[in-house]
């Protein structure tokens, strides 16, 4: 049977100025603008003011953003959504770039019966996660392709470094299924702080296991840590990491380290290299378009684009949601289409919700990257 793709048309979506006497519908977006996860917070502005610049108007009416920094802090974040509610009376929030402050932003969330767009994974079960949905593939199924990556390749052995935070302990998680299930053994499993400045005693930890592979469950620029730490003791085994690492400063920190590294990621990070067939091609040429304009330079990271995303999908549930913005009514209307939507193609995948599903994504929204002298390649 022959799948229909419904993808986002300005013209559905945006209606002209006409309309521009209705209330604005108000999103709070948080994101994580300083400290050590602000290398995955500023493209996250930058892909939502991109969206923005590209569809001012939702439903018939005009957005208003209301942006804060959480400063990497999840205490700040869950402040922030606060906030955001009660004072601001946003329709709908949108952050942040860690995991553990975007699940204090869900608590906020699910408290005042606000919808939350998630660009960061979050695994929240039953009644507490009814507010929010993530544009972010699940860990498991990034993990698993990289894991099937590992048994093509020969590996037979692992051990894994990480955050020692819920996005650690998420990624650390969804390698031990996917491993017992190929028979890959897991060696070590080893942590260390955002904000630590070495992992020596870690890597040597390592080391002294002999692993085929050497897989990392961090993000952004201090997910290079591991990586400098290996190629200074010498390491030669397969590297692999998380779709948390493709930004720019990251292989700037990385550098030589990371030569070899291979990491699950969106299709969007290789729009040009897919074939004209895929629906997910146009979208994902079109959100280079629009950032470009909006930044005055292309984006050369897989972050931007999550909340390019998320406002795809905020953008069709408005489509969808009767009544006017600024009243409960209205959020708990724009939650519902939120959580129903069905076959929209973003940039990172193509999304169905439903109402007890936090995750949209599906085997589509998974490729395979390599680094190699500095720039992400596909790995057929």
């Amino acid at each position: 049977m022959r799948t229909f793709i419904r993808t986002l048309a300005l013209g559905a979506v945006t209606l002209a100025a006409l309309q521009a006497t209705a209330a604005d519908l108000k999103v709070g977006f948080i994101s994580s603008l300083s400290g050590p996860v602000s290398a995955l917070g500023i493209p996250y502005e930058k892909g939502i003011r991109a969206a923005i610049a590209e569809h001012p108007v939702l439903a018939g009416h005009k957005v208003e953003l209301i942006v804060l920094d959480d400063a990497s802090d999840p205490t700040t974040a869950g402040r922030n959504a606060r906030k955001l509610v009660v004072e601001d009376k946003v329709d709908v929030l949108i952050g942040t770039s860690g995991v553990p402050g975007a699940m204090a932003i869900a608590a906020v969330a699910r408290e005042l019966n606000t919808p939350l767009i998630s660009p960061t994974p979050v695994t929240i079960p039953g009644a507490e996660g009814a507010w929010t949905v993530t544009v972010s593939q699940p860990f498991p199924l990034m993990v698993a392709a990289v894991v099937d990556r590992m048994k093509k390749s020969g590996v037979k052995t692992v051990a894994f470094i990480g955050f020692s935070d819920a996005l650690g302990d998420l990624a650390y998680d969804s390698l031990m299924k996917s491993a017992e299930a190929t028979g890959i053994k897991v060696v070590a499993n080893e942590r260390y702080a955002r904000s630590d400045s070495s992992v020596a005693g870690q890597v040597l930890k390592i080391l002294s296991a002999k692993p085929d592979a050497v897989f990392a469950g961090n993000s952004g620029t201090p997910g290079a840590l591991p990586y400098l730490a290996l190629a200074d003791r010498g390491y030669k085994g397969q590297i692999y990491g998380t779709h948390g690492l493709i930004n720019a400063d990251f292989v700037r920190v990385g550098g030589a380290s990371i030569e070899g590294l291979q990491v699950p990621s969106g299709p969007v990070l290789v729009a040009d290299q897919l074939p004209d067939t895929n629906p997910i091609k146009k979208v994902s040429m079109a959100f280079r378009n629009a950032y470009q304009k909006a930044n005055g330079a292309a984006p050369n990271d897989a972050f931007s684009s999550y909340t390019y995303d998320a406002y795809l999908l905020l953008a069709d549930a408005a489509s969808r949601t009767k009544g006017e913005p600024g009243t409960p009514a209205y959020r708990s209307a724009l939650r519902d289409a939120i959580v129903s939507t069905k076959e929209l193609t973003g940039t990172h995948g193509i999304y169905n919700f439903k109402p007890d599903n936090r995750y949209g994504s599906d085997q589509r929204a998974v490729v395979i990257v390599r680094s190699e002298k500095g720039q992400w390649k596909l790995v057929p």
